[in-house]
């Protein structure tokens, strides 16, 4: 085994030139046992990149197992390309998996299988043709005991893109309709080698009759050289994929569909493709977004290890992103200029950061914690600047039955909340998150007002679906019965019409706004689905005589926009 990995190990450098003579990767982390492919989750493979960290796993004990050892620079070359061109990182990881899924409609459990058989088909018709590796010898040495039709197919393809005489590869009998597959599907990789994203819908559409019905325990009897099923495991999530490419849903087409692939004339009509729900883009274009338990699938499909929950909040995080301001500032009279006024000794329970060394040591060259530290006095005195002071937010969101689910279809009420307490969150504002659905029903609420993102989202994306209207008695425990908040404080109510109807039902409704919006100190506003207003004019008035501002909408998509707008609103002086 050390002669092996000593054989490998001087390989590897060899391999990274192959690419480029700059590109830069760890040494693979070499396997000789069973216990430690399993300590670097080297499962169902016996190479493999990470693209978490962009480490190469390599199982020496494998390797020798089946034969492999003289193909060194053949099987490295192969993970560096994963590496430096496909997939190449988590987002485009990511990316691929969506335009694969996209082309595997009832099939979407095999995402990763078929984009690992494209990214590697790309990989190594690079390898054997332009670099002149022997990648047939490989998959020589790697055939199945019993071919599927998905196996027959790849092979055919790799006999076709290395013109190699039928039955090299392939151990069973290829159909006329494979034959033709197999011969779009080396076109296919010919044509987008350069921009293989493109590609990726469109090999999946190809390989989708052949998984009709596979299995995941046929799958997983294939030879042993799937490398990137487990690539992007783990915490993190790419930015930037809440948003589909206008390729993924477009590209979703049989590759004998392809002009560029078949030269025949596209077809100008048809239906174009459900892409989710579009959103106004400054410049008068559309963006199109997922919905959110389809981000979720997505996530977990590229290995995801988030709770549903935590992944649910990055989406509605990136979803708020374009739309993010700063927050609201009052003007304070005058700022206060810190002043030194003396020294105390520092106490074990204060902050050590607080401790004047230059002073103890002075006083004492022994260091005797609570006894020779001492710390530095402040009073202050005005200074010349005015101070900015971020107005607190309380966000209350409906979550009645009436409301969408967060975590399965897009919730206007959640963005808009995302979008304003983000906003507060960048000035250094306290947020206080509650959804509420009652009478009867229930209420969610963060403990207190915070300035942990985490713990506010969490709050925010979740879901009741009990009662009529958010819960007015919440403002009377926070406001009148909680204590007097510390710094103004804007309360912001995302509701319907049925506000109105709780405010007239509970016991002191109305007065419990009324106190409300005056003991927050910063305003109040009531943001409320109303298409017709007529029959409401009166309430409406009504609460605007309290102090409160009524911002109508007539419907909940409108609450985006409010968002923006809420953000950018200056408040009395």
């Amino acid at each position: 085994m050390s002669k092996l990995k000593e054989a490998w190990s001087s390989a590897w450098d060899e391999a990274l030139h192959l690419w480029s003579k700059f590109t830069k990767l760890n040494e693979p982390i070499w396997c000789n046992s069973q216990k430690e492919e399993k300590a670097e989750e080297l499962t169902g493979s016996f190479a493999m990149i990470r693209l978490t960290d962009y480490r190469v796993v390599i199982s020496l004990r494998q390797v020798e197992e089946k034969g492999l050892g003289e193909f060194a620079k053949e099987i490295l070359a192969h993970e560096i390309g994963h590496h430096v061109y496909a997939p190449a990182n988590l987002r485009d990881n990511a990316r691929l998996a969506a335009r694969i899924r996209m082309g595997l409609p009832s099939k979407e459990i095999f995402t990763s299988f078929v984009a690992n058989l494209y990214t590697d088909l790309l990989i190594n018709y690079r390898l054997q043709r332009s670099f002149g590796l022997d990648i047939t010898g490989v998959y020589k040495k790697l055939q199945p005991d019993e071919s599927t039709d998905i196996w027959t197919l790849y092979m055919r393809i790799y006999e076709m893109l290395f013109s190699l005489p039928a039955n090299t590869l392939v151990r069973a009998k290829v159909p006329p309709t494979m034959q033709g597959d197999a011969d779009l599907g080396a076109r296919l990789i010919r044509a987008y080698s350069r921009e293989w994203l493109e590609g990726a819908g469109r090999f999946a559409c190809l390989c989708l009759p052949y998984l009709m019905k596979a299995t995941q325990k046929m799958v997983a009897k294939l030879p042993p050289w799937l490398d990137t099923l487990s690539a992007g495991d783990g915490d993190v999530i790419p930015d930037g994929l809440a948003e589909i490419d206008e390729g993924e849903a477009n590209g979703a087409i049989h590759p004998s569909q392809d002009p560029d692939l078949t030269g025949l004339r596209a077809n100008a009509g048809g239906d174009e493709p459900a892409m989710g729900d579009g959103v106004e883009k400054y410049g008068g274009q559309k963006n199109h977004y997922r919905k959110p338990d389809n981000y979720i699938e997505l996530m977990r499909g590229v290995g995801v290890t988030l709770s549903d929950e935590e992944i649910v909040c990055r989406y509605y995080r990136e979803r708020a992103v374009p739309y993010l301001i700063p927050f609201p500032t009052r003007e304070v009279q005058e700022a206060k200029d810190p002043l030194p006024e003396g020294l105390d000794v520092w106490d074990v329970a204060s902050p050590i950061n607080a401790i004047d060394w230059v002073e103890s040591v002075v006083r004492s060259p022994y260091i005797i914690p609570g006894v020779t530290t001492v710390e530095r006095t402040y009073g202050s005195s005005d200074g010349g600047l005015p101070e900015k002071l971020p107005l607190d937010l309380y966000l209350g969101v409906d979550c009645s039955g009436s409301m969408n689910n967060p975590k399965v279809n897009l919730s206007y009420p959640v963005l808009a909340g995302t979008i304003i307490l983000l906003s507060a969150l960048r000035t250094g504002a306290r947020v206080m998150a509650c959804l509420s659905g009652e009478m009867p029903g229930k209420f969610s609420q963060t403990n207190g007002f915070l300035k942990d993102e985490k713990e506010i989202m969490k709050v925010l994306t979740g879901y009741l679906g009990t009662g009529y209207a958010f819960g007015i008695k919440r403002l009377k425990d926070t406001f009148i019965d909680g204590p007097k908040p510390k710094r103004p404080t804007h309360i912001l109510i995302v509701s319907d019409s049925d506000l109105f109807y709780m405010l007239n039902s509970a016991k002191d409704g109305w007065e419990i706004a009324r106190q409300s919006c005056e003991i927050a100190g910063g305003g109040a506003t009531a943001c409320l689905e109303i298409a017709n207003t007529t029959y409401k004019a009166p309430d409406i008035e009504k609460l605007r005589s309290m102090g409160w501002t009524v911002h109508l909408v007539p419907n909940m998509a409108s609450v985006v926009a409010f968002a923006r707008a809420f953000a950018k609103m200056k408040y009395d002086k």
